[in-house]
């Protein structure tokens, strides 16, 4: 479903020859063209749209290095290009869970998993990842399940 939509979107971009938004497209394809070569070697994803969520979330967290590195270098125009294309990436990552959903998925999760210490983080995280991938930053989820079983 993502991945048609992204194909969509490509050939809008090319007929309305929007050459700014086509490279960001194209730089997306690229990026699933590359991890769906990774994944050969391994088993079939389970659910194609979560693989293309990850990817997605991994280039939007680029971009947002990369803005921060050239607004502190000086550079204006190059962290408005990738303010272009994190706008671009962003109009296919499926909505994000705030700190307080994100808070009470983490909560009614160690409930279910009986986790009582930080111990019990790897269990957590795991099954956070399985449930909410693509709709929660991990990096994030992870600061909050250590605040949820300290």
């Amino acid at each position: 479903m993502l991945r048609d939509a992204i194909k969509a979107a490509t050939t809008d971009a090319m007929k309305a020859r929007d050459t700014a938004r086509l490279g960001a497209l194209r730089l997306i394809g690229a990026a699933l063209k590359n991890k769906d070569i990774e994944l050969r070697t391994g088993t079939a994803p389970a659910d194609d749209d979560v693989v293309i969520a990850d990817v997605l979330m991994k280039m939007a967290k680029q971009r947002r290095e990369s803005i921060e590195m050239y607004v502190q270098g000086g550079r204006a125009e190059l962290a408005d290009a990738e303010r272009a294309e994190l706008a671009v990436i962003e109009g296919f990552l499926p909505k994000q869970m705030d700190e307080v959903e994100a808070t009470a998925a983490i909560q009614a999760l160690v409930a279910e998993l009986n986790a009582t210490s930080v111990k019990d983080m790897g269990r957590v995280m795991a099954a956070m990842k399985e449930r909410f991938a693509g709709k929660l930053d991990m990096s994030k989820a992870n600061g909050l399940v250590k605040a949820a079983l300290a």
